[in-house]
Formats: C-alpha cells, sequence, structure tokens
C-alpha cells in the first residue's frame, strides 16, 4: 500500500507542475531554491539548495531532524524540545505550487513544504508528520469542509512595531510616535511602508489598507481576506518580508506582542466566516499575469458562494442560524482557545494593561469592542482574543475544532451584549474571564479535549511542552520588577 508520502509525490496533475516550476526557474534566472516549514511556534525553519536539483527535491524531498519543528531549542534542563538527538529525521516535500522569485533576491525563490514521517520509521513510515502544523491545517480543514460542506475563511490584522536601534545594537524605541490614524506619523514611515506594499504585491498579497496605530511605530497593513490555509500562508510570508525590509531601512520589525507598557500591543484580530460555495479568482496584485514571479496559485483568492454568518432575519446584527452555533462553539471553548492565540508569556501583558481595548472577557456582541468577540460587520465574526505573535496554522485549526464543535452540539452563544461590558457586570451580569496568564491558559487548554482535536497526533504534546518550559523558564526568573520591589523591604 502507498503511504502518504507517496501519494503526495504522485499526485495528479502535479509532475506536470515540476515542469512548470522548472520553466519558470529557467525564466527568471533563479538559481537557488528556499525549502521553508513552519515551526509549533510560527517560526519560519527549512534548507536551501541549487536550483540545478529541483526535479530531485521535488521527488524526494529533504531531510531534517524531527527538533527543527520545535526550533531546535533547549528545554530548562537542557534537553532538546519535542524530540532528542535519538529521534529519526523528517522528509520535506516542497509544493511546486508555492513557487516564489523573492523580489528582493531574484536568483531566489521559496517554497512551502509538507512533512512526513521517515521512510524508514517502523511505525507508520512515509506517514503524514502531526508536528507539521500547516500540514495538519490543510488536513483539518478539508475534513471539516466534508463534514459540513463549508469553508473557513479568513483574514487577519497584523499589528507590529517598526523599532530604532540603540547605541548597543538592541532594538528599543519606536521609530514614530504614538499617534492612532495620523497621516504624518504614517507619512514618517512611508518609505517601509511602500517597500513592504511591493514585496507583497509582488508575492501576491492583494493588499487593501493600511495605518498607524496607537503605539510607537505601530503599523497595520491588511490584504484581502482567503482560504484559512492561503490566508496563514500570506501572514507567514508578510513576516518574512517585514523583517527583510527592515534590514534594508536599519531598523526592527518588531512582532513582539507588548514591547512597551502604557501603550497598545500588537494585536492580530481573525476575522472569519463559514461558506458554502465560492470559486478561486486570479487577482493580479499590480503584476503582469503573462509574467508573473510565481506560479499562479499564489495569486488566488476564493470569492462568492453563500456566507453562514450572513442574517438570515429580521436582525441585521445577528448571524444566520448555521454561523451562530459555530460562533457557539468558539464562545464555549474561548478560555482553551486563548492558549493558542495569547501563546506566549508577554501576550498577558496586553491583558492586563487597562484601557486599551484589549479583550479580557468571553462574551461576544455587536461591533462592540470591550467583549472579546464581536462581530465586526454583517458577515464577518471578529476573534480579538489573538496577537501578533500567534502561530496562524495553529489557530486556524482549533478554531475549526471549536466550530465543528458548535454545529454538532447547536451550541448557543448566547445573547450578544450591546452594553459595555464593564457596565453589564457592575449591574450584574456574570461573566467569565479569559485566562490572565500563560500558565492558566495552559491549564484550560489541557482540560478541553475538543480544542485539543485541533492539535492532532504530537502536536499538543509538543505544544504543550513548549509553552510549559517556556512558563516554567518566566516563574524561575528574577526580573528587574522583583529587584526594585522586594530588594529594600525589610527591615
Amino acid at each position: 500500500m502507498a503511504t502518504d508520502l507517496e501519494r503526495f509525490v504522485d499526485a495528479p496533475g502535479r509532475a506536470e507542475k515540476v515542469k512548470e516550476v522548472r520553466e519558470m526557474i529557467d525564466r527568471l534566472g533563479v538559481e537557488y531554491i528556499y525549502l521553508q516549514f513552519v515551526s509549533v511556534t510560527g517560526k519560519i525553519m527549512g534548507k536551501g539548495m541549487p536550483a540545478d536539483h529541483w526535479e530531485s527535491a521535488a521527488k524526494k524531498g529533504f531531510q531534517l531532524v524531527y527538533g527543527a519543528t520545535m526550533n531546535l531549542f533547549t528545554n530548562r534542563a537542557g534537553d532538546y524540545l519535542g524530540y532528542g538527538p535519538e529521534a529519526a529525521e523528517l522528509v520535506g516535500i516542497p509544493e511546486p505550487e508555492t513557487f516564489m522569485q523573492l523580489p528582493w533576491a531574484p536568483k531566489i525563490a521559496r517554497f512551502y513544504c509538507t512533512l512526513f514521517r521517515n521512510r524508514e520509521e517502523k511505525e507508520d513510515p512515509g506517514g503524514y508528520l502531526t508536528a507539521d502544523c500547516r500540514g495538519n491545517l490543510r488536513r483539518l480543514h478539508e475534513q471539516f469542509q466534508e463534514k459540513h460542506g463549508l469553508q473557513l475563511r479568513m483574514g487577519t490584522e497584523p499589528e507590529m512595531m517598526w523599532l530604532k536601534f540603540d547605541e548597543n545594537g538592541k532594538p528599543r524605541d519606536g521609530f514614530s510616535k504614538p499617534y492612532c490614524y495620523h497621516i504624518d506619523q504614517f507619512e514618517s514611515l512611508r518609505p517601509v511602508t511602500m517597500k513592504v506594499m511591493e514585496y507583497t504585491r509582488k508575492m501576491g498579497l492583494d493588499m487593501i489598507q493600511g495605518d498607524h496605530e496607537d503605539a510607537p511605530g505601530q503599523l497595520e497593513l491588511n490584504w484581502t481576506f482567503d482560504d484559512v490555509l492561503r490566508n496563514a500562508d500570506r501572514l507567514t510570508t508578510y513576516r518574512q518580508i517585514c523583517a527583510q525590509v527592515a534590514r534594508e531601512h536599519g531598523i526592527f520589525a518588531c512582532f513582539m506582542t507588548k514591547p512597551f507598557m502604557g501603550v497598545s500591543a500588537s494585536g492580530c484580530h481573525h476575522n472569519m466566516s463559514l461558506w458554502s460555495g465560492g470559486e478561486d479568482h486570479f487577482i493580479r496584485t499590480g503584476n503582469d499575469p503573462d509574467a508573473l514571479p510565481g506560479m499562479r496559485e499564489n495569486y488566488m483568492y476564493v470569492k462568492g458562494g453563500d456566507n453562514t454568518f450572513m442574517p438570515d432575519g429580521d436582525d441585521p446584527q445577528m448571524p444566520g442560524a448555521t454561523g451562530l452555533k459555530a460562533i457557539g462553539g468558539i464562545v464555549h471553548h474561548l478560555r482553551a482557545l486563548t492558549a493558542i492565540g495569547c501563546s506566549t508569556v508577554n501576550s498577558y501583558r496586553r491583558l492586563w494593561d487597562t484601557g486599551f481595548w484589549a479583550p479580557v472577557f468571553a462574551d461576544w456582541g455587536f461591533q462592540n469592542r470591550t467583549t472579546g468577540l464581536r462581530v465586526s460587520a454583517p458577515g464577518r465574526f471578529e476573534y480579538r482574543s489573538v496577537d501578533s505573535m500567534v502561530n496562524p496554522y495553529l489557530m486556524g485549526s482549533v478554531i475549526l475544532a471549536a466550530a465543528d464543535d458548535g454545529l454538532d452540539n447547536s451550541l448557543d452563544p448566547g445573547e450578544p451584549e450591546e452594553r459595555n461590558i464593564y457596565e453589564a457586570m457592575e449591574a450584574g451580569k456574570q461573566v467569565k474571564k479569559l485566562p490572565m496568564s500563560l500558565g492558566e491558559a495552559l491549564q484550560a487548554l489541557e482540560n478541553d479535549e475538543v480544542v485539543k482535536r485541533g492539535l492532532p497526533g504530537e502536536m499538543y504534546r509538543l505544544y504543550h511542552e513548549y509553552k510549559s518550559d517556556e512558563w516554567a523558564r518566566f516563574m524561575a526568573t528574577v526580573t528587574d520588577w522583583d529587584a526594585d520591589t522586594y530588594m529594600e523591604c525589610l527591615p
């Protein structure tokens, strides 16, 4: 019987795409290729090789230690996280449809890869590697679509900050002033913004709008929503582009959630909707469609169909019945979902620093920014308990798991809250709070079997091990706050 790896390599139509990539490599003068995948924490990993070996890479892939899915980092005891040195090596197979020339380095192109267990493993040789968050999302979404006949479409709002380096070469102060929506501050970052726009559009991101947010050097640049997997790929690509533009301008692209107290943190709101039907459409994003720098699939966006989040009754603010069930699943599992959306110790500084619209309550409403979830516009549901450090592949996977539970069990999200949530609580409303630390969030995740279904196979074990070690490292650290507070408190 053929393995998952063999079926993937021999999939109908793939051989033709491999040949098409060779033609593009030769036409564009590409000499080197990056074969990349995404780790448990969202970091981009992989290998590079001369483009002469493209056909061999497409058939045989590359090998890399399993621990690369955990960034090859060690825990507090000095042992490798997730997998020891005795573990086998994964096999990464590049996906030809993701071929894209790098606009800042035209002799280099990148591919996303799907990961497999080693061919010689005694257990499930050549099987899909469940430490591959990107591959998991693809398979979970396919299962969801087959079961419910619905596609999850996602749009993300990637806030981040552009920082200056201090005299010691450390990123410190924001490049601009913390004035929200001020065009003058937006203009101060125009060279950065326009270079990001140039690169993103060449790489298939259909950029639609942007603004200066209310923290130092904080920008948000948005692109059109799409299929959940393609949107996650674009967010990952966007981060790579920002890092490159920062290098070119001698500044720092900061995706840390809360580098400064007293000003807003960087969120990454996920705007979601569930659709039946729809078709892919080519969006040129400023490129010559007859001479693209990447495969056409990079420029496809799904359009049309029926949005189950659109109202189907007289209330223009109330999602349709099917959408409400999916929202009910997310509301019911919000505490566990927070462990994925707010994935770092620093994430919870965002929730503790009051006055900046960060979501801390597990409730929902229509355009109500005091709740953790809101209908931001008819047909669109904004999940707010997620920040700039999120792994979008894991986030998409656990949202699918929660929505699946909502659809299966007709979960009711309750009545939407139209009041300021703090005033509602003063009036006697009982509202659950989100976890307020990474440790509390990890405990909520451990107790939620539904959300854990979005972390299949080894993924939950790996995520829990990685993040539990992160929490333990923090708890075992003496900070400046400790010294300032306690050093001279006695006698």
